[in-house]
């Protein structure tokens, strides 16, 4: 198990691993939904998904909206990865930045659970469909996810060939 810790990155750490661990603890704490926690490689394995699911909500849903309302305000990706390029903390500071954003998920996320299990008393329909919604909602995340992810591949793509073309014909670059 330490040898898995040893290699999970400090973002998979502190957007992922550490956000599933206090989902868990504050889901099992506030509700009446428990999470089994006694297998240390299983509940590292749902705590690991838990997170991954706050990150991912808070990266597709409320990170977007927190721009639309001009909570936050970011610079192109393009911007990003140039400025990256220059300053290393950046990437650092970016990070930091994501974490803040899936814990706010994660409250978001429990206020959500939290509000389900009040309704679902008088709403017994809500027990009944809720694992279809649940494999609905989860393949609809991850499936954006996907897309979310191999648009940033696809960008990083492009950047790296216009820095390769104005490496080696600098005088067509400026064009």
């Amino acid at each position: 198990m330490k040898e898995l810790l040893d290699k999970i990155s400090s973002y998979n750490f502190f957007n992922n691993l550490l956000p599933g661990v206090l989902f868990s603890l504050l889901l099992n704490a506030l509700t009446n939904y428990k999470v089994n926690l006694d297998s240390l490689v299983i509940g590292a394995a749902i705590c690991y998904f838990f997170g991954l699911i706050c990150s991912r909500v808070g990266s597709l849903l409320l990170g977007p909206l927190l721009l639309k309302i001009n909570f936050v305000k970011f610079s192109t990706y393009l911007e990003f990865v140039e400025a990256s390029n220059q300053d290393s903390k950046i990437e650092l500071l970016s990070e930091v930045n994501n974490m803040y954003r899936t814990f706010f998920s994660m409250f978001v996320i429990l206020a959500v659970v939290k509000l389900y299990e009040y309704l679902s008393q008088s709403y017994s329909f809500l027990v009944t469909f809720s694992p279809y919604i649940s494999i609905l909602a989860l393949t609809l995340l991850f499936l954006y996810s996907f897309k979310k992810q191999t648009k940033y591949i696809n960008d990083r793509i492009k950047i790296t060939q216009k820095e390769i073309k104005r490496a080696h014909f600098p005088r067509e670059s400026k064009t």
